[in-house]
């Protein structure tokens, strides 16, 4: 079954993703893939993450695919306009990319060329609706395609940690208007927040794969709070890190315990690896998640 058809049969959905190299070579891109396994559904592959340069998500979706992974190309809002971005978009879909996760992205002035100029000609919103035009035979300006209509399965990122949370459900209301079919979380450490959180959002049908970040070190942990919006690792989990004897152990311990209490709210988790692929395998297999 392709990525669409799981989230459609009801499967638990486990994502991870994939930051492409900053340099060309595409073995690298692979050998992370083939760490994160078989079990993976479908592979991220971050845009420009934290507003550094890297290879293209496009280039590594494309090498995903012709490697038999299914990718989920991630496309920002940032660095391109209108015509880039629907290029790039038809282009995914010339060679088989179909799932496609719409992001903002984060500003140039934090990332490795704050000089760069962010665009931004677009939101999130406004380019999954340019998905959906897309996916009808026409281009933003009502011209249309020619052959025939690429289809996608379009998803989009909510922050269940936001506060207050009535924008972010509002954004999450029209990106599903606007065809978003699945959401990627941001982490969740914080369970009963995010069980708020869903009792709020019991209106909207749509599949939600929760975020899991495993933590490297109680200073991790820290600097998530102070600088990313709607991270909140708790201060008993932070004091666990660091008392741990075995970092490792003990970060795969609290990621277990997050994706076994979150398994029956949620149709699937994402996990973000941040470098930490190995891990992935082991922490699905100790999560009975296979």
């Amino acid at each position: 079954m392709t990525f669409q058809e799981k989230i459609h049969s009801g499967k638990f959905l486990i994502t991870s993703e994939i930051g492409p190299p900053k340099g060309a070579d595409s073995a690298l891109i692979l050998e992370e893939a083939k760490i994160l396994g078989a079990s993976i559904d479908a592979i991220n592959v971050t845009d420009l993450q934290s507003a550094v340069m890297r290879l293209s998500s496009l280039a590594g979706s494309i090498i995903l695919k012709q490697n038999g992974f299914e990718p989920i190309f991630q496309v920002t809002c940032r660095d391109r306009n209108r015509l880039a971005l629907q290029s790039d978009i038809l282009a995914a879909a010339a060679f088989g990319i179909k799932n496609i996760l719409i992001l903002t992205g984060d500003s140039p002035d934090k990332g490795d060329h704050p000089q760069a100029k962010a665009v931004f000609d677009l939101n999130s919103i406004e380019l999954l609706s340019v998905i959906k035009k897309l996916e009808e035979g026409f281009d933003m300006s009502g011209a249309p395609l020619e052959g025939r209509s690429p289809q996608f399965c379009a998803g989009a990122v909510v922050n269940p940690g936001a506060e207050p949370f009535e924008p972010e459900i509002m954004k999450m209301e029209k990106k599903i208007e606007h065809g978003a079919q699945f959401f990627q979380t941001q982490a969740i450490f914080d369970i009963e927040k995010f069980v708020v959180f869903l009792s709020k959002i019991k209106h909207l049908k749509t599949t939600i794969l929760t975020g899991i970040i495993p933590l490297k070190s109680a200073q991790m942990a820290r600097y998530m709070n102070k600088n990313i919006s709607g991270i909140k690792v708790p201060d008993n989990l932070i004091k666990e890190m660091e008392k741990a004897s075995d970092r490792r152990q003990m970060s795969m311990k609290i990621a277990v315990g997050l994706i076994k209490e979150l398994k029956p709210m949620c149709a699937g988790v994402h996990i973000m690896p941040l470098g930490l692929s190995n891990l992935v395998p082991e922490l699905i297999r100790r999560a009975e998640l296979v």
